[in-house]
């Protein structure tokens, strides 16, 4: 299984695209096998999701043609044994969980992060949506 998590910069980002972009998730993640979560403001898309490598590949292919996504970057790919959001088709939180500031991101913060800082931010929202 693979686990990938992206950046990318919301383009025209508001409440009614960022529905979209969930609701077509998760019909498209339950068809697919794919699991993960969004973590969403108006400055950043943060994503990771895990799930059968080529599904994850094509998905990521997806992502990067998607024009309400701007300057994606790959910041993690990794083979995993076990899923970090098996229950999720795709959850999303506007992130309260997220560790870094606008100003952070901006500076590349999120780049200069370990595999273990960006698990770290979706370890803490999957443990918040389970308490």
């Amino acid at each position: 299984m693979k686990q990938l998590i992206y950046r990318s910069q919301p383009f025209g980002f508001d409440e009614a695209m960022l529905a979209g972009i969930l609701s077509q998730a998760r019909r498209n993640n339950r068809r697919d096998d794919i699991t993960g979560a969004l973590i969403c403001r108006h400055d950043l898309y943060l994503q990771l999701i895990e799930g059968p490598a080529p599904a994850i590949d094509a998905l990521f292919a997806r992502i990067l043609g998607d024009d309400r996504h701007g300057d994606v970057q790959l910041l993690l790919s990794d083979e995993v044994t076990d899923r970090m959001f098996g229950a999720w088709a795709m959850l999303d939180d506007e992130a309260p969980s997220l560790f870094w500031s606008p100003a952070d991101v901006a500076a590349g913060a999120l780049e200069a992060a370990s595999p273990a800082d960006l698990r770290a931010a979706f370890a803490r929202l999957r443990r918040r949506t389970l308490d």
